[in-house]
């Protein structure tokens, strides 16, 4: 038992997404600027841009429309939310209620602010479902304690949905959301490694929730009803709701740690009435809408790290910040070196993202200092490679090498990145 423990302690080590995302150059952390608050890097910039061009695409496809909306608001608005009642020492709070005439907040999320778009315009029911989509960045005041490299942060970049639907198209607008939700989750290879809850309200602490029990009730039972149907195992977690309803939240178990909660869809009935949204119906009357508040891969940040700890760093091909790296054998050989910057060239004009090591350094150093980094493809360019115009490469962590055509070789990380495969090696 004691050696499984000090096994499972160094796995966790190498895993570790502190220690990965700084030899990445991932992201870093600084005292000056405070806890909870990671530097993205270059490095991880390109990662969160892919996740977020990923999602935002999906989205698309499905119908969603997107707002951009403020970082903070008024007190008033939070009062509307509930959010000052129920949720305002999570917030920062800029100002003193007591002197300032106005008194603001970072937002801790973005639905109130979307609802208001959706009251720009009156609606009829052929508008409806309306899909908003929206990459926010949001602000929690987490205890200095519970603070974690990307995992736990006080600023946070989340690609959120809100959708507006009438009551007879709720079902299958949730189920669409756990269909995205499940799609998302088989891209990444990690559908095998979810377990579904049924976030509950407890009735024996009312103080914490909004709106009657009867509307609390019936909620749960739709989603119960819906998960049932679906035929998807769950659990039921006794008040683990928000304070505004009921939610379905899609928990991920990493190679290391606890399970947290990735993607969340939530049925709401409480805040379109308290925000007074409404449609116009058939028969001419005005009707409050259903909202489902949804995140697919909750926080980018988060999911960077969890990445990171089940791929060890070895990311798949399309999140990977640099997908190939050229190593000329002699770097003072000048048709090589020609060749190698010819490469260079046709790759990232063809959208891969490569770098070339020319550094006056033995092949082996270059070769291993490229592992350090987990870049994908190692290439390596000789006398022979140049001479045929061809490219012989390596996957990371390992030593065979192969060797093809410069157009095969685009053709197939084209095919890899768009298919979003995963490389061989990443498992290693």
């Amino acid at each position: 038992e004691l050696k499984e423990h000090l096994e499972q302690m160094e796995e966790a080590k190498r895993r570790d997404h502190n220690k990965l995302g700084r030899e990445m150059k991932i992201f870093t952390t600084v005292d000056v600027i405070g806890q909870g608050l990671p530097l993205i890097m270059p490095n991880g910039v390109i990662m969160m841009q892919e996740l977020q061009r990923w999602i935002e695409d999906e989205e698309a496809k499905r119908g969603y429309i997107r707002t951009k909306t403020p970082l903070m608001a008024k007190s008033d608005l939070y009062k509307i939310s509930g959010h000052w009642d129920h949720y305002k020492e999570g917030m920062f709070v800029l100002g003193d209620e007591e002197t300032d005439k106005e008194v603001f907040a970072l937002r801790p999320m973005t639905c109130p602010f979307q609802y208001y778009v959706y009251k720009a315009e009156q609606h009829s029911y052929r508008d409806l479902p309306l899909r908003y989509g929206e990459t926010s960045t949001l602000f929690r005041n987490e205890d200095s304690g519970e603070m974690h490299g990307l995992t736990r942060v006080r600023q946070f970049t989340i690609s959120e949905g809100h959708l507006i639907v009438r009551p007879d198209q709720m079902v299958k607008e949730f189920k669409d959301c756990i269909a995205l939700a499940q799609y998302c989750l088989q891209v990444l290879g990690v559908e095998e490694d979810v377990t579904y809850h049924l976030s509950k309200w407890d009735p024996n602490n009312r103080e914490k929730y909004i709106g009657d029990a009867e509307v609390w009730d019936q909620t749960e039972a739709h989603i119960r009803q819906m998960l049932e149907e679906l035929n998807i195992p769950f659990t039921e977690d006794v008040g683990e709701a928000a304070f505004y309803g009921p939610k379905l939240d899609v928990n991920v178990k990493p190679a290391i740690g606890n399970e947290y909660t990735l993607s969340t869809c939530q049925l709401d009935f409480c805040l379109p009435s308290k925000f007074n949204l409404t449609y116009i119906d058939k028969d001419g009357q005005r009707k409050t809408p259903v909202v489902l508040h949804r995140a697919i891969l909750g926080s980018l940040d988060r999911f960077m790290a969890y990445i990171l700890e089940e791929t060890k760093g070895n990311l798949p091909l399309w999140l990977a910040p640099v997908q190939a790296t050229i190593l000329p054998v002699k770097n003072e050989d000048e048709e090589l070196n020609a060749y190698a910057h010819g490469l260079y060239d046709y790759l990232a004009d063809n959208g891969i993202r490569v770098e070339i090591d020319e550094r006056a350094e033995k092949l082996g150093y270059r070769v291993r200092e490229a592992q350090v980094k987990k870049i994908p493809y190692l290439i390596v360019l000789g006398k022979n490679e140049a001479a045929e115009g061809t490219v012989s490469y390596r996957l990371h962590g390992e030593q065979k090498s192969t060797t093809v055509s410069k157009d095969e070789f685009v053709a197939m990380l084209k095919d890899e990145i768009a298919t979003k495969k995963n490389n061989p090696a990443a498992a290693k």
